[in-house]
């Protein structure tokens, strides 16, 4: 099945084909970051807009450089949420026209969905059942995975999600947005022990998470250092690297009770996180500590992209799932109200 996936949650305009015997034939991805870096953060109009203008185009490219037709193509899949509900919109209407001009079945994919089914793409792809970790700028969670479609939300996070934290974290220090990849940069020439920061929520049972207390000792820790309002450099390199290294701690203390405590010693990192070259190598350990594996998608299927929502697609298509015609999105959407792919087949 040749699959036209389209990722337009917020920030990224993501194109991909996806061939269930070839598997990824082409993607591309656009980011929005110098529309928003003004802003300091996404604005959701302009969002909605950008997504409008490179849609097409994308499309064109990708098609192009696989050298297929829009008619050769079997299904269309495309972001129906969680996300901006403009961006949303954008993608559902252009995935769901297409898919009806062409005659073809259209099916709307959960983003999270999406990022969690990432590893799969790979040559070495995980066994059901794992665990994930699905770790972005919008979301951190546990999830337990028995097939697709059978997800058991484990813990997640009380208020921010770990890249909403770094992006925050690295806001405060003055550094140039998106912060988070800003400040895991400065991390890398830190000490991370000059600081104490705290491992929040690691000392009590449980497998939710929250960051909101690491940004107030970040917020503390800048007030105790500056001088004039001013950080030096060896200041930002150093808080840097103590806030990468609590919130990387934080989540492979967690990964490793959920493992303990499912008795699953398969552990995969998706989502915009995942990307963390720090939380990689952590995490590598964590899982050959307890006699398991790690799986990671390749990072730049980490970032929000198409090539996740066709291979979700897919999976759903195959099935036997499709959209109806009129359009819908869904802003909020829990990922456990999905239903297995068995189900349909």
């Amino acid at each position: 099945m040749l699959v036209l996936g389209l990722e337009t949650s917020c920030d990224e305009t993501g194109v991909a084909l996806y061939d269930t015997d070839r598997g990824l034939l082409s993607h591309r991805v656009y980011s929005q970051i110098a529309v928003h870096a003004e802003y300091g953060g996404v604005v959701p109009e302009l969002a909605s807009r950008d997504h409008i203008r490179k849609g097409l185009p994308l499309i064109r490219e990708v098609m192009d450089e696989a050298g297929i037709a829009l008619d050769q193509l079997d299904g269309i899949a495309y972001t129906r949420g969680p996300g901006l509900v403009g961006a949303l919109l954008v993608g559902a209407c252009l995935g769901r026209t297409l898919a009806w001009s062409l005659q073809k079945p259209a099916v709307g994919v959960h983003h999270m969905e999406g990022h969690l089914l990432a590893p799969m793409l790979e040559d070495e792809a995980p066994e059901f059942p794992f665990i994930a970790l699905l770790v972005s700028g919008g979301h951190t969670q546990l999830v337990k995975v028995a097939a697709i479609g059978e997800y058991e939300l484990l813990g997640e996070s009380l208020d921010d999600a770990a890249g909403e934290a770094f992006d925050k974290a690295a806001k405060m220090m003055g550094l140039p947005y998106p912060g988070g990849p800003a400040l895991s940069k400065l991390a890398d020439e830190g000490d991370a022990t000059r600081f104490a920061f705290p491992r929040p929520m690691t000392d009590r049972p449980g497998l939710d998470f929250s960051f909101s207390g690491l940004k107030t000792f970040t917020r503390t820790t800048i007030l105790n250092c500056a001088v004039d309002g001013v950080l030096s450099e060896q200041d930002k390199r150093d808080i840097s690297a103590g806030f990468q290294a609590a919130v990387v701690d934080t989540l492979a203390i967690k990964c490793k009770r959920a493992m303990k405590q499912s008795g699953v010693n398969r552990l995969i990192i998706a989502g915009g996180v995942g990307a963390n070259r720090s939380l990689r190598e952590k995490l590598r350990d964590t899982a050959e500590s307890m006699n398991g594996q790690v799986f990671y998608p390749r990072p730049e299927l980490c970032t929000d992209n198409g090539a996740m929502i066709a291979y979700a697609g897919a999976q759903r298509l195959l099935a036997g799932e499709s959209s109806e015609l009129a359009v819908s999105c869904v802003p909020r959407w829990p990922m456990t109200e999905l239903t297995p792919v068995d189900a349909h087949g």
